[in-house]
């Protein structure tokens, strides 16, 4: 059985690798959109029946408008190097909703909500093309099917634990356990700060090639900073890195970014 266990874990490892688009950090997603997307657009209505969108015309038009234009410029991107496919599969839509919980999100396919509690934060257009460049390339990398086989392994880790260390000492099977994520969240919070950090580049290329000014990605995380304050949490058992990483991160990666940014959108521009 235990034999058995092994290979199934392997081939489920092996199930499908790829490299994210541009970043080139190698993923494995075993999850096909055709499964995924169906379940993430009834999700996202869902949502939408039970939350109030905001009744102000103006940021709801303002949220919508940023959200097209930087989800025009990913489906450049895809379109000119080859990925007509997975453009295809993408049904972007943009709301916002009156909450002041200060959020955003995306799901698989494109499916992005905003909360009016995140506007201050963004402060101006450039602000959320930011936070919208973050949401959106979420979805472009698949950090959600990502995050699904993240869980098939968790399980499937559990049930080699199970396996491997029964009747083994108490001591021994704390260490598998640790190991494999089993029982706590901290083997899976390094994953969650890769997706983050990767949505953070994407995101910054995404809203440059849609004609915003990427400085302000980096003043969004110091305004964020500034309103929730320094976490006590230490960094490494966050889900998200800290803001002041955040910050220089960005900073540093601009250049980069406006470089990429004008390479893909004159590649767009010669191909079509």
């Amino acid at each position: 059985m235990k034999r058995v266990i092994a290979i199934f874990l392997v081939s489920v490892l092996l199930a499908a690798c790829s490299t994210v688009p541009i970043t080139g950090r190698s993923r494995i997603i075993p999850v096909n959109d055709d499964q995924v997307l169906p379940a993430s657009f009834a999700q996202y209505k869902g949502f939408l029946e039970e939350n109030e969108k905001s009744k102000d015309i103006e940021k709801t038009n303002q949220i919508k408008n940023v959200g097209l234009k930087i989800s025009a410029a990913v489906d450049r991107f895809m379109r000119t190097n080859k990925m007509t496919k997975e453009a295809d599969s993408y049904k972007w839509e943009f709301n916002l909703i009156e909450d002041k919980t200060v959020n955003a999100w995306c799901l698989p396919g494109g499916k992005v909500v905003f909360y009016t509690g995140i506007l201050p934060i963004c402060a101006n257009e450039d602000g959320i093309a930011a936070v919208m460049g973050h949401e959106v390339a979420h979805a472009f990398a698949k950090h959600g099917q990502e995050r699904m086989r993240q869980g098939q392994i968790q399980a499937l880790g559990g049930v080699a634990v199970a396996l491997g260390t029964n009747g083994k000492s108490e001591q021994t099977q704390q260490i598998w356990s640790t190991v494999y994520g089993v029982g706590t969240g901290v083997g899976m919070l390094a994953y969650s700060r890769e997706h983050e950090s990767e949505a953070d580049k994407l995101g910054l290329i995404f809203m440059i090639m849609a004609g915003y000014n990427g400085e302000e990605a980096s003043e969004v995380w110091v305004r964020m900073s500034q309103q929730t304050g320094k976490s006590s949490q230490p960094e490494f058992l966050s889900t998200h890195p800290s803001n002041e990483s955040r910050i220089k991160a960005l900073k540093e990666y601009l250049p980069e970014a406006k470089k990429l940014a004008a390479k893909f959108n004159a590649v767009s521009l010669t191909k079509n």
